[in-house]
């Protein structure tokens, strides 16, 4: 997305915070059912590769940007690392402090938008936006990945992860709906991809990302060294000979990977004007 492409969007409004109530916390939002299975002791597993890639040790500050239900924002504590958690809903506000009402080590949790982060210049280690940036206007992530910049120590970096990928949307998902559709389960692809397993999505989701145009968000918001990345959840599926070749290509081959994957990883870092 270009910059007249931003600023064109200009005037969508930001999503109510409403939205995001405990409802969909906790049966929509990325992780619930592993949340709910294990009261936020283990991650699931898109998060947990998320946070892997975040490389937090002990002594570093950290922000969860977005924190949700407030799993990241306990792990981070549980490592020795200073843990800080910000979110606009309150339901998320809320979960959050009641995943943590129990727990040591330094930590902090406040309702703050993203446009807006309440901290002094030069405080994190690490930001972490982990399945947050397909739910900002465009006009809004931009702020809001300056604000990231700003609140970053000098090579400190910011870690996102978002879902899905929107060339997978774009011009994949079509080809999967019309073989599906052939093969007599046409009922479980719906026309609309994001309505594809959490119908919710077709409301909170106003900002999907591919590989270039999330590079490009976050190079215009003076990261260096931006690194950008694909990967797609285990396909644990047993369709015969033809089907998994076929999906050993889509996912494994260049250039069908870049529309058939459905997740999409960045890391960016801080370099002092």
């Amino acid at each position: 997305m270009s910059d007249s492409d931003s600023r064109s969007q200009a005037r969508q409004a930001p999503l109510p915070s409403e939205l995001y109530d405990e409802t969909y916390f906790l049966t929509a939002c990325e992780g619930y059912d592993e949340f709910l299975k294990t009261e936020g002791e283990h991650l699931s597993r898109r998060l947990r590769q998320a946070f892997e890639f975040a490389s937090v040790a002990p002594g570093m500050s950290v922000l969860d940007l977005g924190c949700g239900r407030g799993e990241i924002v306990r792990h981070v504590a549980r490592i020795g690392a200073r843990s800080f958690g910000i979110d606009y809903s309150r339901a998320a506000v809320r979960l959050t402090q009641r995943i943590m009402q129990n727990e040591s080590g330094t930590y902090g949790i406040a309702r703050a938008n993203a446009r807006h982060l309440p901290f002094t210049d030069a405080c994190f280690d690490r930001v972490l936006m982990f399945d947050v940036v397909e739910h900002l206007q465009p006009w809004e992530l931009d702020a809001c990945l300056g604000e990231v910049w700003r609140v970053l120590k000098p090579s400190g970096q910011i870690v996102v992860h978002t879902a899905p990928n929107r060339w997978y949307d774009a011009y994949a998902y079509p080809v999967v709906r019309t073989v599906r559709m052939v093969m007599g389960q046409g009922r479980n692809y719906p026309k609309n991809p994001r309505a594809l397993n959490v119908a919710v999505n077709t409301e909170v989701h106003v900002n999907e990302q591919d590989i270039l145009r999330l590079r490009r968000y976050l190079v215009r918001a003076g990261f260096k060294g931006v690194r950008v990345w694909l990967d797609t959840p285990p396909q644990n599926r047993s369709e015969g000979t033809v089907m998994t070749a076929l999906r050993h290509i889509a996912f494994n081959w260049v250039p069908f990977a870049w529309f058939f994957q459905r997740e999409v990883f960045a890391v960016g870092t801080k370099i002092a004007h």
